[in-house]
């Protein structure tokens, strides 16, 4: 019998769906796959399974820095035996190893960006540790992880245009395990509503991880949603997470939408079809982060996509929309190897 049975309808449902709303060629197997992982493992844990580490649980130390754990211990205990007594040395090559050092800068950009409250409070998040994470760090008593430092540097990014008191619906297709949603759960100004649209089993951990944090009463899921022909953004709760052939059905308008990660490893006809149905909503404002140059393509080393979604392609396809910033610093992230995770920020003439 199967642990979780919702689980097991939401790829049922998902099996009969248009191929717009499937997983494509980065996420096809894998989606099954850290389903089972989950599965077999338990979704209490799902922030230090193997799988869900390497798509969609980011961190700043191993496996996201370019190695694993083993090699970060054997490289530690290496220098250790060439340094015995460079205490400080090691303490330097271990807070690298262990992503410290990343978190640190980051943490330091968002107390630079945001000195005052605000509605979001961006500047008094701590995070949640559902999930048993891998990686979080404490600064000055907050608790972080790059998932949520990711976010709230966004929001900085958008606070410098936006009034904040303004936003009250927010859409994000591809929320992860539901970040984005903890943070407006969390901010001093109530009543936020967020809707998360996602595949299983990404949708499944989003659900799980906020229906712990603020309970199930407020959390609606993919099958509340199931029978349903029109979903009025108004009549949703504080939280919403959907399945993505669900997302036609949402009629009204919302304030913002926002796209961490995800567009960029789907193909360009899909990215195309959800910015048509996000369109519809008339967000206020858009909020993207994604590769400038594009998702590796798919080879025998490796997933990845079939055909890149570049930044300027996020452009074309929200034609209606201006571009106010795009930004790779402070608020964005270059890769060691030269890559650059962007983000753009757009705003309804």
């Amino acid at each position: 019998m199967a642990r979780y049975p919702e689980l097991q309808r939401a790829f049922k449902s998902l099996s009969v769906q248009s191929d717009l709303y499937k997983p494509t060629s980065f996420w096809h197997e894998a989606s099954r796959r850290i389903a089972a992982e989950i599965e077999d493992l338990g979704v209490e844990d799902f922030r230090r399974l193997p799988l869900p580490l390497s798509y969609f649980v980011p961190t700043y130390g191993p496996p996201t820095l370019g190695i694993n754990q083993e090699q970060a211990q054997w490289l530690s205990a290496k220098f250790q035996d060439y340094l015995p007594s460079g205490k400080k040395a090691q303490l330097a090559l271990d807070a690298y190893l262990s992503g410290y050092l990343n978190a640190l800068a980051d943490y330091r950009v968002l107390t630079a960006a945001n000195p005052d409250p605000d509605d979001f409070g961006l500047n008094e998040f701590s995070e949640s540790n559902f999930g048993n994470p891998i990686e979080q760090f404490v600064f000055e008593g907050k608790t972080y992880s790059r998932s949520s430092l990711n976010y709230l540097l966004g929001l900085s990014l958008l606070k410098r245009h936006a009034d904040l008191s303004q936003i009250k619906t927010v859409l994000e297709i591809g929320g992860g395990f539901g970040t984005l949603g903890e943070i407006l759960g969390k901010a001093p100004r109530k009543g936020i509503k967020y809707i998360d649209v996602d595949i299983p089993p990404t949708q499944f951990a989003a659900e799980h991880y906020l229906r712990t944090n603020f309970g199930s009463d407020r959390v609606a899921s993919f099958e509340d949603f199931d029978k349903k022909e029109r979903v009025e953004v108004s009549s949703l709760p504080d939280f919403s997470v959907m399945c993505s052939w669900q997302l036609p059905k949402i009629a009204g308008e919302i304030d913002l939408f926002v796209n961490f990660i995800s567009f960029q490893e789907m193909e360009p006809h899909v990215v195309k079809n959800y910015v048509d149905l996000v369109s519809r909503l008339s967000p206020k404002w858009i909020l993207l982060r994604n590769m400038r140059e594009g998702k590796q393509r798919s080879s025998s080393t490796g997933p990845g996509v079939d055909e890149p979604v570049l930044s300027e392609d996020y452009l074309r396809m929200f034609s209606s929309y201006t571009l106010c910033t795009r930004n790779v610093f402070p608020f964005g992230y270059r890769t060691v190897d030269g890559f650059n995770s962007e983000l753009m920020l757009l705003k309804r003439p």
